[in-house]
């Protein structure tokens, strides 16, 4: 089973690598795009090819915008479960405290507990001042532990 969950484990990191290589790739080839773009001699370009460069700009700007602004909620978002796995982390303290103790107070129990020395000890047992309702017996026998008649002569 271990080596499964190996196995598995080495599958998901080689995964979430292959996916930070590509959006590496991507970024390093839109980065260098953007700068060979700044770097061409736009001054010499007639005008119409320099509002086409404006224009380009733009949209270039525009979609470098919207990625900062998802780059931004994602942060946002990965803040905010951060925080709420902190929270859950703290709320179920209780919980995870309470089951150490029973741990704790089992592993006691099972420790300390003779449970043979326990059978001795005689949980119902009748007392020899009270009356008896069984009018078969006679006046010098008693019970003592439930189930044992004695004598009252016995030693």
């Amino acid at each position: 089973m271990k080596q499964i969950f190996d196995q598995f484990l080495q599958f998901l990191q080689q995964g979430i690598a292959a996916i930070f290589r590509f959006v590496q790739l991507v970024w390093t080839w839109s980065i260098d795009q953007i700068a060979k773009m700044m770097q061409a001699p736009w001054e010499s370009w007639p005008i119409w090819k320099q509002v086409v460069l404006i224009i380009v700009i733009a949209f270039v700007a525009y979609f470098l915008f919207v990625a900062a602004r998802q780059l931004w909620y994602a942060g946002v978002h990965v803040l905010a479960a951060f925080a709420s796995f902190l929270g859950a982390l703290v709320v179920t303290l209780p919980s995870i405290l309470l089951a150490g103790v029973v741990a704790l107070a089992g592993l006691w129990v099972i420790n300390n507990l003779n449970l043979p020395a326990l059978s001795t000890v005689t949980i119902f047992e009748r007392s020899n001042t009270g009356s008896s309702s069984d009018g078969n017996r006679q006046s010098g026998q008693t019970t003592g532990q439930i189930g044992r008649e004695t004598t009252g002569s016995s030693p």
